[in-house]
């Protein structure tokens, strides 16, 4: 692979950051704002760089509350048009975008030094294929978010990212979630960050303070879309509930779901257990974490979702999807069950499985607390300061 920043780059100051990723932005108040979790990701590597400059999407709408602007003053965007949905005429208005978006890395590429894709979505897709005829610049560094080995179906493109990709077209490393065999060298497992040491030991007091389990506390974080299966997770607590256990869900986020959501919460005579939030601030997201239990990942395809590390460092036991490197870390870690996203009757009898042996669930809790550093910050640091090469 091309030298490292500590070979290439003796005046460190010189060193230009160039990401690209369709991360939706948003403007507030004269002020940009992002995707929470990423942002917090980008100004912990803006301690690496002198400058970062962020090819992304910035839409027109109000920001959610999910939505940060950038702490680091290194971090500049440089908005492109969003695209996106699954209608025929959405496929078409990504392609209407690309020269834009070719223009726009074209004009940008030259001025890095290093180079960074966040896969997959079609303008990294764009940009690894662009990448593949250029030699410069020569450091480049790829993230690929989803599911690395994907079974299931999924959309063609990114398919068509992991292949291209694997075979080193576009000279890049790659980090991926979960440690796959047989995988070219260029391919590295990488812990996916949520958190930096002051918000883990925080988490860690608060997690000793957890209350006993006499009522289950369970939590779901994320969209609410078909995909990551919130209406699945409000079925599994009516199974745990028409057991004869007590159960309470506290559900963080928002989406399109959420008039059937409430709904179905009233139809499955659950109203009185389940509290939809909406969209929370991260101090507001710990509180909640901290007096709950059990965290509900029922997605049908992530890769490693921030938000399953972050409750770990809450002592939060994880009860997930068996897909992606999930099942291989959870049994790493020795905490937490997995099964089939589909499969709600195993998943109401593990979270009260819990429930029914509280010690188990009390070891658990404290081995979730004991890796969540492994998803710090500062481990992140490490990890690329060693693939760049930066010493």
């Amino acid at each position: 692979m091309a030298c490292g920043l500590s070979t290439c780059f003796k005046d460190r100051s010189l060193v230009r950051l160039l990401i690209i990723s369709n991360m939706p932005h948003y403007r507030k108040d004269g002020q940009v704002l992002g995707w929470g979790p990423t942002v917090q990701e980008i100004d912990h590597l803006a301690g690496l760089f002198n400058r970062i400059d962020h090819i992304a999407c910035l839409h027109p709408e109000p920001a959610p509350a999910s939505s940060l602007p950038y702490l680091s003053g290194k971090v500049r965007l440089i908005p492109v048009q969003p695209t996106g949905g699954t209608r025929l005429r959405d496929k078409f208005e990504i392609l209407s975008r690309f020269p834009d978006y070719a223009r726009t890395i074209r004009r940008e590429l030259p001025g890095a030094d290093v180079v960074h894709v966040r896969c997959p979505a079609s303008i990294c897709l764009l940009a690894i294929l662009m990448l593949s005829l250029r030699r410069q610049p020569e450091l480049r560094w790829v993230k690929y978010a989803g599911e690395w080995q994907r079974d299931g179906r999924e959309p063609a493109s990114y398919a068509f990212q992991r292949w291209w990709l694997k075979k080193s077209w576009s000279r890049s490393w790659v980090t991926v979630n979960g440690e796959f065999r047989g995988q070219p060298p260029h391919i590295r497992p990488f812990f996916n960050p949520c958190l930096d040491d002051t918000e883990l030991a925080h988490a860690g007091r608060l997690a000793l303070q957890k209350p006993p389990i006499k009522s289950l506390g369970i939590v779901f974080a994320g969209d609410l879309n078909p995909n990551k299966g919130v209406l699945r997770a409000l079925e599994i607590v009516r199974l745990i509930r028409s057991s004869g256990v007590d159960a309470r869900l506290e559900v963080v986020g928002d989406g399109a779901e959420r008039p059937m959501l409430e709904q179905k919460i009233t139809e499955f005579g659950i109203a009185d257990a389940v509290t939809l939030h909406g969209w929370l601030p991260r101090t507001a997201l710990g509180e909640i974490y901290a007096r709950n239990h059990l965290f509900l990942m029922t997605s049908r395809t992530e890769g490693w979702p921030k938000v399953l590390s972050e409750a770990m460092a809450y002592g939060v036991v994880p009860i997930a999807s068996a897909i992606s490197c999930i099942p291989d870390y959870l049994g790493k870690f020795r905490t937490g069950q997995t099964m089939a996203w589909d499969d709600l009757p195993a998943f109401a009898e593990a979270a009260m499985s819990y429930y029914r042996t509280p010690s188990r669930w009390k070891q658990e809790s404290a081995r979730a607390m004991a890796v969540a550093g492994q998803f710090s910050y500062s481990n992140y640091l490490k990890q690329v300061r060693a693939l760049l090469g930066l010493q």
